[in-house]
């Protein structure tokens, strides 16, 4: 079993090369550390500005060899892939090797991980963050850690150099119930800023002079405040987390809220309103396009 110290220098292998993830293997090269990449859409010549020092794999296997390996994919069929299936790590990796689960998958996925690599000698835990794309540019994302107490401090130090804050929630899959649970508020959140802006503007209230309101209020949260051009200049902000991300998380919420015989009507109207926004062709947007959506006069 690898040991982790801070301030040593690792070679990590990092699956995931996307918005979140370019801005987190930057800060691992920035930290000192050797990083060994793969993603689909990745080569040689398609480095992202700032990791041009990273080795492009071959395939997901080139990542067992490295110290410790992560993942930041979208979902759990593209997790599974990269860990299980023909040339995935686990197949690859020696005993003790320990992978990080840093996507959005759900808790039951990533125990079936667990328990799938546990047979190989592989540890697999969980680790999604919580910030957007820009906070993950600074490193100012924080991230919730599913794992048990040697694994968590082996961790912590690679980490940090990704991470402003590192909260051990526990076994393997509490982070991913800790993410699913914030991203309910979240996704209430951004439909709620959406409601009140529309409220606004119907009785002649500038949405610019509203959100400078918003932003000084009781409910002011860091998300209203960085997620304001996504709502009042949606093409000039760009894409930081698209809607269909958002409404995967939120299914992921719901399945595990039914799971457990619970009602969530707030989370459940934030999905039903999501699953029309993505049924007209929204979900290549940002998530404040809920605004666009509930905008509509033709809403289905």
């Amino acid at each position: 079993m690898t040991t982790i110290d801070e301030g040593r220098h690792m070679n990590i292998g990092f699956a995931g090369i996307g918005r979140m993830g370019a801005h987190m293997v930057r800060r691992l090269l920035e930290a000192g550390h050797s990083v060994t990449a793969y993603d689909l859409y990745l080569s040689a010549d398609s480095l992202p500005e700032g990791l041009e020092a990273v080795t492009v794999a071959s395939g997901p296997s080139d990542l067992a060899r490295a110290d410790v390996s992560f993942s930041m994919l979208p979902d759990a069929a593209a997790t599974d892939d990269v860990l299980f299936g023909e040339g995935g790590i686990v197949p690859a990796a020696a005993s003790g090797h320990l992978h990080v689960v840093m996507g959005t998958v759900g808790p039951t996925a990533v125990r079936a991980f667990a328990s799938r690599a546990e047979a190989a000698g592989v540890a697999v835990v969980d680790a999604p963050v919580s910030g957007s794309v820009s906070l993950a540019e600074t490193g100012q994302i924080s991230t919730m850690v599913g794992a048990d107490a040697d694994q968590f401090r082996r961790l912590q130090p690679v980490l940090a150099a990704m991470t402003k804050a590192q909260f051990h929630t526990g076994p393997v899959g509490t982070a991913s119930v800790a993410k699913l649970a914030v991203n309910s508020v979240l996704a209430s959140l951004n439909q709620g800023i959406a409601e009140a802006l529309l409220l606004a503007e119907a009785d002649g209230l500038t949405a610019s002079a509203f959100y400078d309101v918003l932003g000084s209020s009781a409910v002011a949260a860091p998300y209203v405040g960085y997620k304001r051009d996504h709502f009042l200049d949606p093409d000039g902000a760009g894409v930081a987390f698209p809607l269909s991300l958002l409404h995967k998380d939120v299914g992921l919420g719901l399945e595990l809220a039914r799971r457990h015989d619970l009602n969530l009507p707030q989370a459940a109207t934030v999905g039903n309103v999501l699953d029309r926004a993505l049924a007209t062709g929204l979900g290549d947007k940002d998530m404040a396009a809920v605004l666009e959506y509930l905008g509509l006069s033709d809403q289905p």
